[in-house]
């Protein structure tokens, strides 16, 4: 069984056939998906899926781009509490820092990333974390918010082999999904191939992402075979082992 770690199925891409995708995806072989949660409307419509559709699971949380939605403070931390109590959301997530772009300011992403690791820590929920072009204060922030006391992936990880070794020592897991399969990804392909199976997650993040030969096309859970094939062509098992490993990483991430 493929356990999906990290979709958004709830995306506009989906909006004309997303039934048809999702209907598709238990008969070839996509047995859990957890749907992640980005800002105050991705949320709400991560959970409504999860209510919906048995295989599906629901993350709660701001991405850093949205972090300006919580501008009304407790207010909104006091939703998203709430919204994280709700049936099936299994994470608090997708949460963290993005420098590659200008904005939001980056004391602005750290105040809200700081405040939702917090809520993590207080609901006992794991983490899923994106970070880009943010390695080091990623890594200072999840130290000072608890390091190893607290259960976090980093999803779509893009760092070298040497900063996936700090997140490793924190005892986290790593999220790896298309991008592993692209011909430039060599820092990817390094931290693949070294990482503990045992804390790999494999992901999409869809309708982003798409592995080869798929690049350029609407991502889906349906294209991870080729993520599959990648990882295990750099680890030198089977693909099945692979499916077997992250599948069970999965549910012991989220607790399923």
């Amino acid at each position: 069984m493929i356990f999906d770690s990290h979709a958004h199925y709830d995306d506009a891409a989906f909006d004309a056939d997303r039934a048809a995708v999702l209907a598709a995806l238990e008969p070839a072989g996509i047995g859990r998906v957890v749907n992640v949660g980005a800002n105050r409307a991705s949320t709400e419509a991560s959970a409504a899926l999860a209510a919906r559709y048995g295989f599906m699971y629901a993350a709660a949380g701001f991405h850093p781009s949205d972090v300006e939605e919580l501008e009304r403070g407790e207010a909104d931390m006091a939703w998203l509490r709430e919204a994280a109590k709700k049936p099936k959301v299994v994470a608090v997530g997708e949460i963290g820092l993005d420098y590659h772009w200008p904005e939001p300011a980056r004391d602005v992403q750290q105040k809200w990333f700081a405040a939702q690791l917090e809520l993590a820590r207080e609901l006992d929920l794991p983490v899923i974390i994106h970070s880009r072009d943010a390695a080091q204060d990623t890594y200072d922030m999840l130290r000072e918010a608890g390091g190893d006391a607290l259960s976090c992936v980093i999803h779509c990880f893009s760092y070298e082999k040497e900063m996936a070794a700090r997140f490793l020592d924190l005892g986290y897991c790593l999220g790896i999904g298309g991008v592993v399969t692209y011909k430039n990804a060599r820092k990817l392909k390094e931290v693949a191939a070294y990482m503990p199976p045992e804390r790999m997650l494999l992901e999409t993040d869809c309708p982003y992402l798409s592995p080869t030969p798929h690049r350029g096309e609407r991502n889906s859970s349906l294209y991870l075979p080729a993520v599959l094939d990648q990882i295990a062509a750099l680890r030198g098992c089977t693909a099945e082992e692979i499916e077997t490993v992250t599948c069970e990483n999965a549910g012991r991430f989220y607790r399923l």
